[in-house]
């Protein structure tokens, strides 16, 4: 029998060393999984990497950790295959691309081809594989470098292929217009489990405003506040919506007041309504909230007006301080109580009018009206709620309720078709509609240090009107650039149409690669449908051994039961393209789910003298772009440009790993390396990698893909 060598000293920086040469001179991994074949096997499954950056410290220790692991069990005498993967497509390799080589998103295509950029893409996923694998023999590291698992390889983008369609047979995969997280800068749109990675929520300071938005003087409104003037006040941490209002929404059962007072920068007579409990939050009172009722004044005699001059700015005057004290006003009277449900049909003017709806015969409906919204609540604000159905979940379900069409026009630059589009383009900036702010940014955190200087400097020079002055004098004052949030604030100010503006701190959520604030925006999407089975991932998830186990009933647990469909589609071009292909009217679609079969759906669509396209040995874009197929119908089929998210690639790994189902099947029909007994990565990975093996193992292998984390 071997004798273990001994060593008189624990020298570490010799041992180390002599111990890597004769693993490597003897074969000793190797032989530590051939020396077992036949035993029992304990699968380990090791999450891939992305070789186009470099290691850290991290890495170290989490390798450690998996080794140990895997080490205990080969030592009691178990095969322990362990299969290196490099994670090589998505967002960390497209941005790196483009600042290499000195574009953006909108080059590709035009000053660069699709072919070309993902050459280079190709390329650059592996600069630092020499790198990884030294860092790999010198920790001692036993994982098998030699043939590992390469997500951009056609045999595992094949069996992506796969899981897919057995996704769309299921009826787990659909098309869907709705408000997804979407980040101009990465120029796509994002998953719930990518948004909520940690560091995507940050806290930011925002400049808010409560918008005065005036009644019609109608029969409607008369009825309930007589011919006086009348403004609902809403509350908005994002001005930059206010272009896109087209509702006012209100809880039914929810109490409003009708309140007399004075412009907190005017000086001159209002009349606002807003909710009972949100009283105390604007108007300086010695009351409970609970007392508040009609008569109830405070410095307002007999329901009389008393008007004060302010400086612009917001600068009182001297003999006016006792109006405005600590943001509050102290003279007011109630006029009148409300009940929500009183208030819905009310119409209003406008607040912004830069553009008005585009209405045809499929989403008719009249804008600028009052709505309810179950979503409605007094906790902040006024309680009553700006809708932009183009800029939110609620306020899209909210409107669509009610009838009240989305802040949407045409876009002119597509004339083949009918496109409507928001305010807000794809690269976070305001269309053409916007006036004077047409071409900005809607967030100042979308420019670049240049970019930001070049734009103060624009902003000094403004002149020709009330608001382009006072910016000028403001910027040249300050030095710093004035964001579309204050200057949009300004311009309701300027035209009495502001009741308070102030700076609100609060946490916002931000892309997870690009470190840049998302825009909840409308997105033609392809989703995987968790929710149909969110039961059935919660009961597998109880089997799951967790260590510690609070990240699983904690974490992990609490993520699956607050569940939302899964946004698959991203707009970019390196990466695993969807393979479905449609008509154009979106009455006829097929998922391919091989390459066999792909071939066999071009075959057919040659015969039917639809397509002379050839098959490529590449899945990738823009190779499958080119190609056209045929309905059950005999009409031309064309594939759905978006890509995948990449953490379905990782997802994917058990089975693309051994190219399954198309060779290796006994692997995971056998059991023979699925589940995993163990796997092990950060906590960050909870709603990434960890979840993405359980919803595809759950929604198409109705099982666990993993025993113990």
């Amino acid at each position: 029998m071997g004798k273990y060598k001994e060593y008189k000293q624990l020298q570490l920086n010799t041992l180390a060393p002599d111990v890597a040469a004769f693993w490597e001179q003897e074969d000793i991994f190797k032989k530590s999984i051939s020396t077992r074949e036949g035993k029992p096997s304990f699968v380990f499954y090791e999450g891939p990497p992305s070789a186009n950056g470099l290691p850290g410290i991290h890495h170290v220790m989490a390798r450690t950790i998996k080794d140990i692991f895997c080490r205990y069990q080969t030592l009691k005498g178990k095969q322990v295959k362990r299969k290196a993967g490099w994670d090589t497509h998505g967002l960390p390799v497209e941005l790196g691309v483009e600042k290499s080589l000195g574009i953006t998103k909108e080059d590709i295509g035009k000053s660069i081809s699709i072919e070309d950029y993902n050459e280079a893409c190709r390329k650059d996923v592996m600069k630092y594989t020499d790198v990884w694998n030294r860092l790999t023999r010198d920790m001692g590291y036993w994982v098998d470098m030699e043939h590992p698992y390469v997500t951009c390889d056609n045999n595992y983008m094949e069996s992506v292929w796969w899981l897919l369609k057995k996704l769309y047979e299921k009826n787990y995969l659909y098309k869907g217009y709705t408000i997804q997280p979407y980040s101009p800068k990465a120029g796509t749109g994002l998953s719930s489990h990518e948004l909520n990675q940690p560091g995507c929520y940050k806290n930011v300071k925002d400049r808010t405003a409560v918008a005065m938005f005036r009644l019609h003087d109608n029969e409607k409104s008369q009825s309930l506040f007589g011919s006086h003037r009348v403004h609902l006040l809403a509350w908005t941490t994002t001005p930059w919506t206010l272009s896109s209002n087209t509702a006012l929404a209100v809880g039914a059962n929810i109490s409003y007041l009708h309140v007399q007072t004075v412009h907190p920068f005017t000086g001159k007579p209002i009349e606002v309504v807003l909710a009972r409990d949100c009283f105390s939050r604007y108007f300086e009172t010695d009351a409970a909230s609970a007392e508040l009722a009609p008569g109830n004044f405070r410095h307002v005699l007999s329901g009389s007006y008393v008007a004060h001059e302010f400086f612009h700015e917001n600068m009182l005057k001297e003999q006016s301080k006792e109006l405005v004290r600590k943001g509050k006003i102290s003279h007011w009277h109630i006029a009148g109580m409300i009940a929500g449900n009183q208030l819905t049909g009310l119409s209003y003017e406008q607040l912004l009018p830069f553009a008005q709806p585009y209405i045809n015969s499929e989403n008719a409906g009249e804008p600028f009206r009052v709505i309810t919204g179950d979503f409605v609540t007094t906790t902040d604000g006024t309680g009553i709620v700006h809708i932009a159905p183009t800029f939110g979940a609620d306020d899209m379900r909210a409107a669509k309720s009610a009838g009240v069409p989305a802040m949407l026009v045409k876009d002119e630059s597509v004339s083949a078709f009918e496109k409507l589009v928001p305010l807000v383009d794809l690269q976070g900036r305001y269309r053409k509609e916007m006036g004077e702010f047409s071409g900005e940014y809607v967030k100042a955190e979308f420019l670049d240090a240049t970019e930001k200087t070049n734009e103060t400097e624009r902003l000094k020079q403004l002149s020709g009107t009330a608001l382009n002055d006072l910016v000028s004098r403001i910027v040249t004052r300050t030095g710093e650039y004035l964001s579309v949030d204050e200057r949009l604030v300004l311009k309701l100010e300027l035209e009495g149409k502001l009741f308070k503006k102030e700076t609100y701190e609060h946490t916002y959520p931000h892309c997870w690669r690009t470190d840049k604030p998302v825009l909840y925006y409308p997105l033609d999407s392809w989703f995987v449908r968790t929710t149909a089975a969110r039961e059935r991932m919660i009961e597998l998830n109880k089997t799951i051994q967790w260590k510690p186990e609070s990240t699983g009933t904690g974490r992990f647990g609490n993520w699956l039961e607050n569940l939302v469909d899964w946004n698959l589609s991203r707009s970019r071009y390196w990466g695993i393209p969807l393979p479905v292909w449609r008509t154009a009217d979106g009455s006829e679609e097929k998922c391919i789910g091989s390459i066999s079969e792909l071939k066999q759906e071009i075959a057919a669509a040659k015969a039917a003298g639809i397509s002379t396209a050839e098959a490529n040995d590449d899945l990738h874009r823009p190779f499958v772009d080119h190609i056209v197929l045929v309905s059950e119908s005999g009409k031309p089929m064309y594939r759905e440009t978006d890509l995948i998210d990449v953490w379905f690639d990782s997802g994917a790994m058990p089975y693309a790993q051994v190219h399954y189902p198309f060779e290796n099947s006994e692997q995971i029909d056998g059991r023979e390396q699925f589940p995993a007994d163990f796997i092990a990565e950060g906590v960050d990975q909870t709603r990434g990698w960890f979840f993405t093996l359980h919803a595809i193992a759950t929604l198409v292998f109705d099982s666990v893909a993993f025993k113990t984390v």
